[in-house]
């Protein structure tokens, strides 16, 4: 579209994406540019979750909002809280490789919100462990599709047009049915493995990699439920969630509080200290809706203000 779209009125620019029949609205301009879609179609956000086991979730969190602010603030979420990447350095420069190339990562978020079944009343889901990441969707194939075809060579045939039109008009996505070559190609440019693709009530899609063995484990906490955070795991809180509690005076920046308990490690202070205090509700980001800003601190929520009080006084 031409850029000077972008300044029309919102009526001309739904109008000129045929989101309209007659004078009302298709479901899909609601989805596309209405704040809160969820008013009028149930499920329409994504879930996403670290998963310490099958069945242990260490913290999770939900987007809402229209199609393009649920991709980005996906992507967003899924690179600074919930994926580790690999630091290394090119002289005085530092690179960060992630185990799924973020162009790759990105196809594949933009995919499954462009073919969600919106009908199925059903968030999208993603799934992330030490080892590996899984975004269900449910949506559907083509009755006569599998998922080779769907990894091969195929025309385009988006189960939401209006959806994918739009996506496409905005310069976001091709309109070829190259969504998962791009995929595979930005994996192979990178030295990463391509993910699979399985039916299971929906599409999954599923990357995995190797862990370095040296890297520990996320440990998992607990939680007393308080008005700041509830948490589905039931393990005891760790020592270095204490320490960092211990640790914290104020309101602290990331690097503050790894020097203040004398870390040198950025991942194993991420891992073992930092997403367990946040998880357990211990600690709280001073910028929530912006957790990768550049002023981001950290303080302690009430619950851990109050418990600090009353051992103070004994």
């Amino acid at each position: 579209m031409p850029p000077g779209m972008l300044n029309a009125p919102r009526a001309e620019l739904v109008e000129k994406l045929r989101l309209t029949e007659g004078r009302m609205l298709k479901r899909a301009a609601i989805l596309l540019f209405h704040e809160d879609p969820e008013r009028w179609i149930t499920g329409a956000y994504v879930k996403i979750g670290m998963f310490l086991s099958a069945s242990e979730i260490a913290f999770h969190d939900e987007v809402h909002g229209d199609l393009f602010a649920q991709v980005d603030k996906t992507l967003e979420l899924l690179l600074t809280k919930y994926m580790a990447a690999m630091i290394s350095y090119r002289r005085l420069t530092r690179l960060e490789t992630y185990p799924i190339p973020e162009n790759a990562l990105r196809e594949a978020v933009l995919n499954a919100l462009i073919h969600k079944d919106y009908s199925s009343g059903t968030p999208i889901q993603i799934r992330v462990y030490r080892d590996r990441l899984r975004i269900w969707n449910p949506g559907e194939l083509p009755p006569t599709w599998t998922a080779d075809k769907l990894l091969g060579p195929h025309e385009s045939r988006p189960p939401n047009p209006d959806i994918a039109n739009s996506f496409f008009r905005a310069g976001l996505i091709e309109a070829w049915g190259r969504g998962y070559d791009k995929i595979r190609e930005a994996c192979e440019e990178a030295g990463a493995s391509p993910p699979t693709v399985e039916l299971d009530g929906g599409l999954r899609l599923e990357w995995r990699w190797q862990v370095p063995s040296d890297e520990p484990a996320p440990k998992p906490v607990t939680t007393e439920v308080t008005t700041e955070v509830t948490t589905e795991v039931t393990t005891e809180v760790t020592t270095e969630v204490n320490r960092l509690v211990a640790a914290l005076s104020g309101a602290m920046t990331r690097s503050e509080l790894q020097a203040a308990l004398g870390l040198k490690n950025n991942e194993h202070f991420r891992r073992a200290y930092l997403l367990p205090a946040l998880a357990a509700g211990a600690i709280e980001m001073t910028i929530p809706d912006k957790p990768n800003s550049r002023l981001q601190q950290y303080r302690l929520t009430h619950a851990s203000r109050m418990r600090r009080g009353a051992r103070g006084t004994k």
